[in-house]
C-alpha cells in the first residue's frame, strides 16, 4: 500500500508590507484552526489600527481651530 503525501506548502516571498492577505482553498479533513486564529486576529489588530487612525485624525482635525484662536 502506498503512503499519500502531503501536498507542499510553499511560503511566499511576499512582503507583508503592503497590507494585501492572500487566501487560497485547500481541502482538509479538519480546518488549521492555528492558521484560521492568526489571520482573524490580524484582521482585528488591522480594523484596530485604522480606527485608532480615524480617531487620530478626528481629534487632530478638532484641535486645530482652538489653536488658531490662541494666536
Amino acid at each position: 500500500m502506498s503512503m499519500k503525501r502531503k501536498p507542499s506548502r510553499r511560503r511566499t516571498t511576499t512582503s507583508h508590507r503592503d497590507g494585501k492577505i492572500i487566501v487560497r482553498g485547500v481541502q482538509r479533513d479538519r480546518p488549521d484552526l492555528r492558521k484560521l486564529s492568526r489571520a482573524v486576529i490580524a484582521m482585528t489588530q488591522a480594523e484596530a489600527e485604522r480606527e485608532a487612525q480615524i480617531q487620530h485624525e478626528q481629534k487632530s482635525a478638532e484641535r486645530r481651530p482652538e489653536d488658531a484662536a490662541d494666536e
